[in-house]
């Protein structure tokens, strides 16, 4: 389906990473919704940015299973047909910062029930929403936000790489089970971006060090990641399902 086909909803599409990913697919055209937590006044700018009509900025907490159904019928409302493509992006509240975290000595199990709910949980939530839809529609496009550190944990974010393991995870079962309906499930892997709201802690001199640890001798933006996002919902990734694209600059090269 070309993307002035496509209703894309990005969860926490208000900041961050979440706001280049909203303004890439609405570039080509595609009808977005612009979902928030508490963001609400920079999702509803985000929203009114775009060109008119094309944007819809909606409240919902994804770890919330009605929340999310009514998310899904707003949209499907408003656009006046299904959602066609989900973007699981949302970050329950984290910051990058390695000197902040817990060591495996002082983490709580809280820490990793936090980040599966907002990883895990949510992705399942916004999935089984948006499958009535998308079997409808014979079309469905899933793809799932992850990181590079279970390949590389240079840095002791456990609560975060595992949940992010479990969601690749996901990504692939899910990709098995819904391929008959002609749903993709796709993962994408970052480093550290710079910057968005989340890496905003990150010393510089620790951009630095990783920029020059890569092949292209710089650091990820929020901008270049969402390309690799547009990839996963264009038609040119029509063959491609339960994988997990790592865009890092080549640090890692697994």
């Amino acid at each position: 389906m070309q993307f002035d086909k496509q209703i894309v909803l990005v969860t926490g599409g208000g900041r961050g990473l979440g706001t280049s990913i909203v303004r890439s697919f609405a570039q080509q055209g595609a009808r977005v919704i612009v979902n928030y937590r508490n963001s609400r006044d920079a999702a509803e700018a985000l929203a009114s940015s775009l060109d008119a009509g094309q944007a819809i900025a909606l409240r919902a907490d994804v770890t919330d299973a009605e929340q999310v159904k009514a998310l899904f019928s707003a949209a499907e409302e408003h656009f006046g047909s299904p959602v066609t493509t989900v973007v699981n992006n949302a970050l329950v509240d984290f910051s990058f910062n390695g000197d902040a975290r817990d060591k495996a000595d002082a983490i709580t199990w809280a820490a990793f029930d936090s980040q599966f709910r907002g990883s895990v949980q949510a992705a399942l939530h916004t999935t089984q929403a948006a499958l009535p839809g998308m079997r409808s529609l014979g079309f469905g496009r899933i793809v799932n936000i992850g990181t590079n550190l279970f390949q590389n944990p240079v840095v002791p974010y456990h609560d975060y790489t595992a949940a992010k393991a479990a969601v690749l995870s996901l990504t692939r079962t899910l990709a098995s089970d819904l391929g008959p309906d002609g749903i993709t499930v796709n993962m994408v892997s970052g480093g550290l971006l710079r910057t968005t709201d989340a890496s905003a802690a990150t010393p510089d001199e620790v951009f630095d060090l990783i920029a020059a640890g890569t092949p292209l001798q710089s650091v990820t933006t929020p901008d270049e990641f969402a390309d690799a996002v547009l990839f996963f919902a264009s038609p040119w990734s029509r063959a491609v399902t339960g994988q997990n694209l790592v865009v890092d600059g080549g640090l890692v090269k697994d």
